[in-house]
């Protein structure tokens, strides 16, 4: 068994994001799957839909639940599964987190949880032009 991964996003960006690090990878070792959110979609539905999503993912270890923008109708659907026995929710979703989630697949829900969020804190640089700052710090986190 391993803890199933749920991506909710706006539209197509889970999917986008997780076909690049499947592509990347050469697999997706985790049961994966992804909710669109379209601006017409009806939130009911919704939060009925990634809670079935939830049941059928978790095979007993669990699920993380990855959402893109903290506050947005995807963030308050992944935030009505936390009650849940079993659920982490994070929400900023990005390209290193996932790799970082898909690298580590085989940790516990709550370990990979961490690993998901330090990936995404640390996978965000702030680089500068070495031309015009100085060059010792062209890119820092």
């Amino acid at each position: 068994m391993s803890v199933g991964l749920l991506i909710i996003t706006h539209n197509g960006i889970g999917a986008a994001l997780l076909g690049a690090v499947t592509r990347m990878l050469g697999r997706c070792p985790l049961r994966a799957e992804v909710l669109a959110v379209q601006e017409e979609g009806d939130c009911d539905r919704l939060r009925r839909v990634a809670g079935d999503l939830v049941a059928a993912l978790d095979e007993g270890d669990g699920v993380l639940v990855l959402t893109d923008l903290f506050g947005s109708t995807p963030a308050n659907i992944a935030a009505s599964l936390q009650a849940r026995p079993g659920v982490r929710t994070l929400s900023g979703i990005n390209l290193p987190m996932l790799v970082r989630v898909l690298n580590y697949s085989d940790l516990p829900l709550e370990a990979l949880a961490e690993k998901a969020f330090g990936g995404g804190r640390d996978g965000v640089m702030y680089c500068r032009r070495p031309d015009v700052d100085a060059p010792a710090e062209v890119c820092k986190r």
